[in-house]
């Protein structure tokens, strides 16, 4: 892929409002797109999400009336419902530190500072105050999953016009450590959709990007 390339694509996305309900994402592609998903980055690397992918029509159709009837819920090929840590403990730091040691193979006393170090940041915060930093990262998962859609030509719309209590219980996430953050809708855009040709609004790059150089 060419720089030319990465903007091309990036002209190309927009928030589709209408999808081709006749075509589904092929299990490959998705599979790469679930990837995406799975290697974002997020503070401490600490990953305090959960993605909940959704193709079964019946759960669609029960969303579709907690999300303002918008009908991308229901004709997407796969609707993915972003959800934030509610509740993060020192366990999920341990758990966290534990997965690290066994993937690089070190020791966990030699962790001994950067584990002081979280503890810190989260015994600094309440849960309400630690709620909002997760459902931060979630929004870097968005961001991650819409630009690889885009690169892979597939189209994306991010949805926050939903009720995520209404989605928790229909999604069985009540209790489960987890709330629903944003969601997005993904397939293929329908001929129809008239948003697909209208050009970019966006600011001049000099009034939004200011440099600092030497």
């Amino acid at each position: 892929m060419t720089p030319e390339d990465l903007i091309d694509s990036l002209q190309w996305r927009y928030a589709t409002k209408v999808f081709d309900a006749e075509k589904t994402i092929p299990a490959e592609t998705w599979a790469n797109i679930e990837q995406s998903m799975v290697l974002t980055p997020s503070s401490f690397g600490l990953q305090p999400w959960k993605f909940v992918t959704i193709t079964c029509p019946e759960t669609k159709a029960a969303l579709l009336e907690h999300s303002w009837h918008q009908q991308q819920v229901v004709d997407c090929s796969h609707m993915v419902v972003l959800c934030a840590r509610d509740g993060m403990s020192q366990e999920d730091v341990e758990k966290w530190l534990n997965r690290l040691c066994e993937t690089r193979g070190i020791s966990r006393e030699s962790l001994q500072g950067y584990a002081g170090m979280m503890s810190g940041f989260f015994g600094s915060m309440d849960d309400s105050q630690t709620l909002a930093w997760a459902k931060n990262q979630v929004y870097i998962a968005l961001g991650q999953l819409m630009t690889s859609a885009a690169v892979l030509g597939i189209d994306a719309c991010p949805m926050e016009g939903i009720v995520p209590v209404k989605y928790d219980q229909i999604l069985g996430l009540e209790n489960s450590g987890y709330v629903t953050t944003v969601a997005c809708a993904m397939g293929y855009r329908a001929s129809e959709d008239k948003y697909a040709q209208l050009p970019k609004v966006r600011y001049e790059a000099s009034e939004i990007i200011e440099r600092i150089e030497s």
